[in-house]
């Protein structure tokens, strides 16, 4: 699924606004250990981000490499956009970045991804967050992940991913490391609990 499929979408998925978290026998490095944060999902497919898994870039790189301020500019941002986190969103189109933020922003191009999450593609929230403004709460993702019709389907069927609802306090957290660990908990499983073998009745 793309994101003019996500703006375009009549009806959410029962995956919309799930977590999907990697079961430990997930083939898929871009996948172990990783929890997915689904903004849309439907007969046509399924796209979210990895919230994480960390990226070399600051938001700093990122003005710098769009050209939006200069080396000597950097150290007059705001502390908030010298800070502001930059994550790996997924292995689809790496190299774009997305902000998944709270709806206290809202700009022509957000898309309402739940009650209270959106996302936002385009340079005017990264020109407000380089001025100390945007969302309240916030975090850019390069790239996403994406699957086909059914491939989703096929992967939670086998075993691949466990689901349960997300929350946006863990979305947004920026604690990334004890982010796998802290969802599973959330729903009461421990690592050590999780099978890598694939089970069917």
């Amino acid at each position: 699924m793309s994101l003019s499929a996500l703006k375009n979408r009549q009806e959410r998925g029962f995956l919309d606004g799930q977590f999907l978290i990697a079961m430990p026998g997930m083939a898929d490095i871009n996948f172990a250990r990783t929890v997915v944060y689904i903004c849309a999902h439907s007969d046509a497919g399924a796209m979210g981000f990895v919230i994480n898994r960390p990226q070399n870039l600051t938001f700093t790189d990122v003005l710098l490499h769009l050209d939006m301020i200069k080396n000597d500019d950097a150290i007059l941002l705001p502390k908030g956009a010298r800070d502001f986190p930059i994550q790996t969103g997924g292995p689809v189109e790496s190299g774009r970045g997305f902000v998944l933020h709270s709806d206290d922003y809202l700009s022509d191009s957000s898309i309402p991804v739940s009650d209270d999450i959106c996302l936002t593609a385009t340079l005017d929230i990264v020109r407000a967050i380089s001025k100390g403004g945007g969302p309240k709460r916030a975090t850019m993702l390069l790239g996403y992940a994406g699957w086909g019709s059914g491939q989703l389907e096929g992967e939670v069927s086998n075993n691949g991913w466990l689901n349960c609802a997300a929350s946006e306090d863990l979305i947004f957290d920026r604690c990334l490391e004890a982010k796998y660990d802290r969802v599973l908990a959330s729903m009461g499983v421990t690592p050590a609990m999780l099978s890598p073998q694939a089970g069917h009745a």
